[in-house]
Protein backbone atom coordinates (compact mmCIF):
# COMPACT_ATOMS: atom_id res chain seq x y z
CA UNK A 1 0.00 0.00 0.00
CA UNK A 2 1.26 3.38 -0.60
CA UNK A 3 0.69 7.11 -0.13
CA UNK A 4 1.71 10.37 -1.42
CA UNK A 5 0.89 14.04 -0.42
CA UNK A 6 0.14 16.69 -2.13
CA UNK A 7 2.35 19.62 -0.99
CA UNK A 8 -0.07 22.04 -2.87
CA UNK A 9 -3.02 24.15 -1.69
CA UNK A 10 -6.30 23.36 -2.84
CA UNK A 11 -8.33 26.23 -1.32
CA UNK A 12 -6.03 25.80 1.92
CA UNK A 13 -6.52 22.21 2.23
CA UNK A 14 -4.14 19.96 1.97
CA UNK A 15 -4.68 16.03 -0.10
CA UNK A 16 -3.73 12.91 0.14
CA UNK A 17 -3.59 10.00 -2.48
CA UNK A 18 -3.57 6.70 -1.27
CA UNK A 19 -3.05 3.53 -3.14
CA UNK A 20 -4.80 0.33 -2.20
CA UNK A 21 -2.94 -3.02 -3.74
CA UNK A 22 -4.52 -4.78 -6.55
CA UNK A 23 -5.47 -7.95 -5.10
CA UNK A 24 -7.77 -5.93 -2.46
CA UNK A 25 -11.03 -6.18 -2.13
CA UNK A 26 -12.43 -2.77 -2.10
CA UNK A 27 -15.70 -4.09 -1.12
CA UNK A 28 -14.56 -5.40 2.00
CA UNK A 29 -12.14 -2.50 2.36
CA UNK A 30 -15.08 0.19 2.30
CA UNK A 31 -18.28 -1.84 3.11
CA UNK A 32 -21.66 -2.14 1.63
CA UNK A 33 -22.71 0.78 -0.43
CA UNK A 34 -19.36 2.31 1.06
CA UNK A 35 -20.88 2.20 4.65
CA UNK A 36 -17.40 1.90 5.74
CA UNK A 37 -16.15 4.98 3.86
CA UNK A 38 -18.81 7.23 5.35
CA UNK A 39 -17.77 6.14 9.43
CA UNK A 40 -14.44 7.51 7.77
CA UNK A 41 -15.70 10.68 6.72
CA UNK A 42 -17.76 11.53 9.71
CA UNK A 43 -14.41 10.59 12.00
CA UNK A 44 -12.25 13.52 10.30
CA UNK A 45 -14.29 15.58 8.88
CA UNK A 46 -12.88 14.74 4.91
CA UNK A 47 -13.55 14.43 1.51
CA UNK A 48 -12.53 10.83 0.47
CA UNK A 49 -13.13 9.76 -3.24
CA UNK A 50 -12.51 6.53 -4.65
CA UNK A 51 -11.64 5.76 -7.95
CA UNK A 52 -10.06 1.56 -8.64
CA UNK A 53 -7.62 1.45 -6.22
CA UNK A 54 -6.98 4.80 -5.64
CA UNK A 55 -8.30 6.61 -2.28
CA UNK A 56 -7.93 10.39 -2.34
CA UNK A 57 -8.70 12.06 1.06
CA UNK A 58 -8.85 16.20 0.47
CA UNK A 59 -9.09 18.38 3.83
CA UNK A 60 -9.93 17.63 7.68
CA UNK A 61 -7.22 17.92 10.08
CA UNK A 62 -6.01 14.93 9.95
CA UNK A 63 -5.31 13.21 6.59
CA UNK A 64 -2.06 11.40 7.39
CA UNK A 65 -4.61 9.60 9.98
CA UNK A 66 -6.91 8.89 7.49
CA UNK A 67 -3.89 7.28 5.47
CA UNK A 68 -2.69 4.97 8.44
CA UNK A 69 -6.56 3.81 9.12
CA UNK A 70 -6.91 2.29 5.64
CA UNK A 71 -3.32 0.45 5.93
CA UNK A 72 -4.72 -0.60 8.83
CA UNK A 73 -7.96 -1.89 7.67
CA UNK A 74 -5.93 -3.68 4.77
CA UNK A 75 -3.70 -5.35 7.41
CA UNK A 76 -6.56 -6.23 9.43
CA UNK A 77 -8.60 -7.65 6.13
CA UNK A 78 -5.45 -9.65 5.25
CA UNK A 79 -5.38 -11.16 8.55
CA UNK A 80 -8.53 -12.11 8.33
CA UNK A 81 -10.46 -9.75 10.21
CA UNK A 82 -14.16 -8.39 9.11
CA UNK A 83 -14.80 -4.82 9.36
CA UNK A 84 -17.68 -3.26 10.77
CA UNK A 85 -18.97 0.25 11.02
CA UNK A 86 -17.90 -0.40 15.24
CA UNK A 87 -14.45 -1.73 14.50
CA UNK A 88 -13.56 1.03 12.15
CA UNK A 89 -14.90 3.42 14.83
CA UNK A 90 -12.84 1.95 17.44
CA UNK A 91 -9.50 1.46 15.00
CA UNK A 92 -9.92 4.93 14.94
CA UNK A 93 -10.13 5.85 18.62
CA UNK A 94 -7.31 3.89 18.61
CA UNK A 95 -4.80 5.65 16.12
CA UNK A 96 -5.69 8.84 18.31
CA UNK A 97 -4.41 6.81 21.21
CA UNK A 98 -1.32 5.99 19.31
CA UNK A 99 -2.19 2.30 18.88
CA UNK A 100 -1.97 -0.12 16.14
CA UNK A 101 -5.44 -1.34 15.67
CA UNK A 102 -4.40 -4.11 13.27
CA UNK A 103 -2.22 -5.48 16.16
CA UNK A 104 -5.35 -5.58 18.96
CA UNK A 105 -8.07 -6.45 16.73
CA UNK A 106 -6.65 -9.59 14.87
CA UNK A 107 -5.18 -10.71 18.34
CA UNK A 108 -6.50 -14.09 18.17
CA UNK A 109 -7.49 -15.60 21.71
CA UNK A 110 -9.68 -18.58 21.15
CA UNK A 111 -11.42 -19.94 17.32
CA UNK A 112 -14.74 -21.92 18.57
CA UNK A 113 -17.77 -22.93 16.91
CA UNK A 114 -16.62 -21.12 13.75
CA UNK A 115 -15.65 -18.01 15.03
CA UNK A 116 -12.92 -16.10 16.84
CA UNK A 117 -12.77 -14.20 19.85
CA UNK A 118 -10.58 -11.04 19.83
CA UNK A 119 -10.14 -7.83 22.29
CA UNK A 120 -11.89 -5.05 20.58
CA UNK A 121 -10.19 -2.33 22.05
CA UNK A 122 -6.60 -1.48 23.69
CA UNK A 123 -7.56 -1.69 27.17
CA UNK A 124 -8.50 -5.07 26.32
CA UNK A 125 -6.28 -6.48 24.61
CA UNK A 126 -4.15 -5.24 27.93
CA UNK A 127 -6.62 -7.55 29.91
CA UNK A 128 -6.08 -10.37 27.49
CA UNK A 129 -2.29 -9.91 27.90
CA UNK A 130 -2.20 -9.44 31.59
CA UNK A 131 -3.94 -12.36 32.06
CA UNK A 132 -1.07 -14.35 30.25
CA UNK A 133 2.08 -12.42 32.38
CA UNK A 134 0.40 -12.36 35.95
CA UNK A 135 -1.05 -15.25 38.12
CA UNK A 136 -3.50 -13.14 39.07
CA UNK A 137 -5.22 -10.45 37.38
CA UNK A 138 -8.44 -8.00 38.70
CA UNK A 139 -10.54 -7.19 35.30
CA UNK A 140 -12.50 -4.00 36.91
CA UNK A 141 -15.18 -1.87 35.19
CA UNK A 142 -18.64 -1.56 33.54
CA UNK A 143 -21.09 -4.02 31.98
CA UNK A 144 -20.28 -4.97 28.46
CA UNK A 145 -16.30 -4.18 28.91
CA UNK A 146 -15.93 -8.34 28.17
CA UNK A 147 -14.06 -9.15 31.94
CA UNK A 148 -15.81 -12.55 32.23
CA UNK A 149 -16.25 -13.07 28.94
CA UNK A 150 -12.67 -12.76 27.88
CA UNK A 151 -11.14 -14.46 30.71
CA UNK A 152 -13.42 -17.47 29.79
CA UNK A 153 -12.16 -17.18 26.47
CA UNK A 154 -8.72 -17.58 28.33
CA UNK A 155 -9.62 -20.62 30.83
CA UNK A 156 -10.72 -22.33 27.81
CA UNK A 157 -7.83 -21.68 25.53
CA UNK A 158 -5.63 -22.56 28.34
CA UNK A 159 -7.54 -26.12 29.06
CA UNK A 160 -7.40 -27.11 25.45
CA UNK A 161 -3.51 -26.32 25.40
CA UNK A 162 -3.18 -28.48 28.78
CA UNK A 163 -1.98 -25.72 30.99
CA UNK A 164 -4.27 -26.62 33.71
CA UNK A 165 -6.33 -29.69 34.18
CA UNK A 166 -9.53 -27.85 34.87
CA UNK A 167 -11.92 -24.50 34.90
CA UNK A 168 -13.40 -23.34 37.95
CA UNK A 169 -16.19 -20.76 37.90
CA UNK A 170 -17.83 -19.16 40.57
CA UNK A 171 -20.23 -16.21 41.73
CA UNK A 172 -21.44 -14.73 44.95
CA UNK A 173 -25.26 -15.67 45.27
CA UNK A 174 -26.24 -12.84 46.12
CA UNK A 175 -29.75 -11.10 45.76
CA UNK A 176 -30.22 -7.91 43.28
CA UNK A 177 -33.19 -6.82 44.99
CA UNK A 178 -34.80 -10.10 45.18
CA UNK A 179 -34.58 -13.06 48.35
CA UNK A 180 -33.51 -16.34 47.64
CA UNK A 181 -36.11 -17.62 49.90
CA UNK A 182 -38.72 -16.65 48.05
CA UNK A 183 -37.55 -18.49 44.70
CA UNK A 184 -38.99 -22.10 44.24
CA UNK A 185 -37.47 -24.84 43.69
CA UNK A 186 -34.45 -26.65 45.42
CA UNK A 187 -31.02 -24.81 46.94
CA UNK A 188 -29.45 -25.48 43.97
CA UNK A 189 -32.41 -24.64 42.11
CA UNK A 190 -32.16 -21.29 43.80
CA UNK A 191 -28.59 -20.79 43.20
CA UNK A 192 -28.44 -21.71 39.78
CA UNK A 193 -30.03 -18.59 38.03
CA UNK A 194 -27.12 -16.85 39.58
CA UNK A 195 -24.93 -18.93 37.93
CA UNK A 196 -26.44 -18.78 34.87
CA UNK A 197 -24.08 -15.98 33.06
CA UNK A 198 -21.53 -18.16 33.56
CA UNK A 199 -22.89 -21.11 31.55
CA UNK A 200 -24.60 -18.42 29.22
CA UNK A 201 -21.15 -17.53 28.16
CA UNK A 202 -19.12 -21.16 28.90
CA UNK A 203 -21.86 -22.31 25.56
CA UNK A 204 -20.34 -20.10 23.04
CA UNK A 205 -16.78 -21.84 23.68
CA UNK A 206 -17.72 -25.36 24.14
CA UNK A 207 -19.78 -27.79 22.46
CA UNK A 208 -22.48 -27.52 24.44
CA UNK A 209 -23.39 -31.28 24.20
CA UNK A 210 -19.59 -32.00 25.63
CA UNK A 211 -20.44 -29.58 28.71
CA UNK A 212 -22.53 -32.17 30.81
CA UNK A 213 -19.34 -34.83 30.59
CA UNK A 214 -16.67 -32.08 31.22
CA UNK A 215 -18.54 -31.15 34.30
CA UNK A 216 -19.04 -34.59 35.47
CA UNK A 217 -15.57 -35.12 35.06
CA UNK A 218 -14.86 -32.47 37.18
CA UNK A 219 -13.00 -30.76 34.31
CA UNK A 220 -15.14 -27.65 34.48
CA UNK A 221 -16.80 -26.74 37.88
CA UNK A 222 -19.18 -23.86 38.38
CA UNK A 223 -20.54 -23.52 41.44
CA UNK A 224 -21.34 -20.71 44.40
CA UNK A 225 -18.28 -18.89 45.83
CA UNK A 226 -19.35 -20.48 49.60
CA UNK A 227 -18.14 -23.93 47.91
CA UNK A 228 -14.43 -22.92 47.57
CA UNK A 229 -14.31 -22.87 51.17
CA UNK A 230 -11.87 -25.05 52.42
CA UNK A 231 -9.95 -26.11 49.09
CA UNK A 232 -6.80 -25.53 47.84
CA UNK A 233 -7.10 -25.46 43.69
CA UNK A 234 -4.12 -26.71 41.81
CA UNK A 235 -3.46 -26.65 38.55
CA UNK A 236 -6.78 -25.04 37.09
CA UNK A 237 -8.12 -21.77 35.92
CA UNK A 238 -10.48 -19.93 38.81
CA UNK A 239 -12.43 -17.27 37.41
CA UNK A 240 -14.70 -15.26 40.66
CA UNK A 241 -17.25 -13.06 38.64
CA UNK A 242 -19.31 -10.41 40.10
CA UNK A 243 -16.52 -10.09 42.73
CA UNK A 244 -18.13 -6.80 43.93
CA UNK A 245 -20.16 -8.81 45.88
CA UNK A 246 -17.96 -10.12 47.87
CA UNK A 247 -17.13 -8.98 51.61
CA UNK A 248 -13.31 -8.59 52.78
CA UNK A 249 -13.40 -11.70 53.95
CA UNK A 250 -15.22 -13.70 51.29
CA UNK A 251 -12.49 -12.38 49.05
CA UNK A 252 -9.66 -13.10 51.32
CA UNK A 253 -10.94 -16.80 51.77
CA UNK A 254 -10.85 -16.83 48.06
CA UNK A 255 -7.57 -15.61 47.09
CA UNK A 256 -5.73 -18.02 49.24
CA UNK A 257 -7.73 -20.97 47.41
CA UNK A 258 -4.71 -20.68 44.70
CA UNK A 259 -2.77 -23.38 44.69
CA UNK A 260 0.10 -24.80 42.30
CA UNK A 261 0.08 -24.11 38.42
CA UNK A 262 -2.78 -22.28 38.39
CA UNK A 263 -4.08 -18.87 37.63
CA UNK A 264 -6.89 -16.63 39.57
CA UNK A 265 -9.13 -13.99 37.20
CA UNK A 266 -11.45 -11.78 39.39
CA UNK A 267 -14.20 -9.77 37.46
CA UNK A 268 -16.69 -6.97 38.44
CA UNK A 269 -18.22 -3.42 38.72
CA UNK A 270 -17.62 -1.38 41.98
CA UNK A 271 -20.36 0.87 40.79
CA UNK A 272 -22.85 -2.06 41.01
CA UNK A 273 -22.62 -3.22 44.32
CA UNK A 274 -25.64 -5.72 45.53
CA UNK A 275 -24.83 -5.67 49.09
CA UNK A 276 -26.57 -5.04 52.12
CA UNK A 277 -26.10 -1.34 52.98
CA UNK A 278 -23.45 -0.29 54.76
CA UNK A 279 -21.63 -3.42 53.59
CA UNK A 280 -18.02 -3.35 52.22
CA UNK A 281 -16.86 -4.12 49.04
CA UNK A 282 -13.87 -6.81 49.17
CA UNK A 283 -13.53 -5.74 45.60
CA UNK A 284 -13.12 -2.21 46.46
CA UNK A 285 -10.79 -2.92 49.46
CA UNK A 286 -8.44 -5.22 47.82
CA UNK A 287 -7.19 -2.55 45.53
CA UNK A 288 -5.48 -1.01 48.27
CA UNK A 289 -4.26 -4.00 49.88
CA UNK A 290 -2.98 -5.83 47.05
CA UNK A 291 -1.83 -2.65 45.34
CA UNK A 292 1.82 -3.80 45.87
CA UNK A 293 1.86 -7.06 45.66
CA UNK A 294 4.27 -8.71 42.65
CA UNK A 295 2.51 -10.67 40.29
CA UNK A 296 -0.87 -9.22 40.82
CA UNK A 297 -1.86 -7.10 38.05
CA UNK A 298 -5.17 -4.68 37.99
CA UNK A 299 -6.61 -3.57 34.57
CA UNK A 300 -9.55 -1.38 34.54
CA UNK A 301 -11.86 -0.79 31.74
CA UNK A 302 -14.29 2.06 30.93
CA UNK A 303 -17.24 3.00 29.09
CA UNK A 304 -15.05 3.43 25.94
CA UNK A 305 -14.30 -0.90 26.59
CA UNK A 306 -17.83 -1.43 26.57
CA UNK A 307 -18.80 -3.10 23.23
CA UNK A 308 -22.27 -4.02 23.77
CA UNK A 309 -24.99 -1.61 21.75
CA UNK A 310 -23.47 2.02 21.54
CA UNK A 311 -26.13 2.84 23.78
CA UNK A 312 -24.80 1.02 26.87
CA UNK A 313 -21.68 3.36 26.66
CA UNK A 314 -24.18 6.31 26.79
CA UNK A 315 -25.75 5.02 29.80
CA UNK A 316 -22.52 3.87 31.66
CA UNK A 317 -21.30 7.71 31.07
CA UNK A 318 -25.11 9.70 32.11
CA UNK A 319 -24.62 7.36 35.06
CA UNK A 320 -21.04 8.42 36.12
CA UNK A 321 -22.01 11.78 35.68
CA UNK A 322 -25.15 11.37 37.90
CA UNK A 323 -23.09 9.83 40.69
CA UNK A 324 -19.93 12.68 40.25
CA UNK A 325 -23.05 15.55 41.02
CA UNK A 326 -24.05 13.74 44.20
CA UNK A 327 -23.04 14.97 47.49
CA UNK A 328 -19.82 12.91 48.65
CA UNK A 329 -21.97 11.14 51.67
CA UNK A 330 -24.41 9.75 48.65
CA UNK A 331 -21.74 8.52 45.73
CA UNK A 332 -21.57 4.62 45.42
CA UNK A 333 -18.04 3.44 47.30
CA UNK A 334 -15.46 3.28 44.95
CA UNK A 335 -11.62 2.95 44.72
CA UNK A 336 -9.23 3.93 41.58
CA UNK A 337 -6.23 3.30 43.24
CA UNK A 338 -4.43 0.52 42.44
CA UNK A 339 -1.23 -0.72 40.26
CA UNK A 340 -1.79 -0.57 36.63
Amino acid sequence: MTESQNSTQNGARSQIKIVVPDEQSMVALLGSRDELLAVIERAFNSDIHVRGNEITVTGGSEPELVAKLFGEMVTLLRRGATLTPESVERSVSMLRASARPAEVLSHDILSSRGRTIRPKTVNQKRYVDAIDQHTVVFGIGPAGTGKTYLAMAKAVKALQEKKVNRIILTRPAVEAGERLGFLPGTLYEKIDPYLRPLYDALHDMVDPGSIPQLMQAGTIEVAPLAYMRGRTLNDSFIILDEAQNTSPEQMKMFLTRLGFASKIVVTGDVTQVDLPSGSRSGLAVVQDILKDVDDIYFCRLSSTDVVRHRLVTDIVDAYERYDADQPADQRPARRERGRR
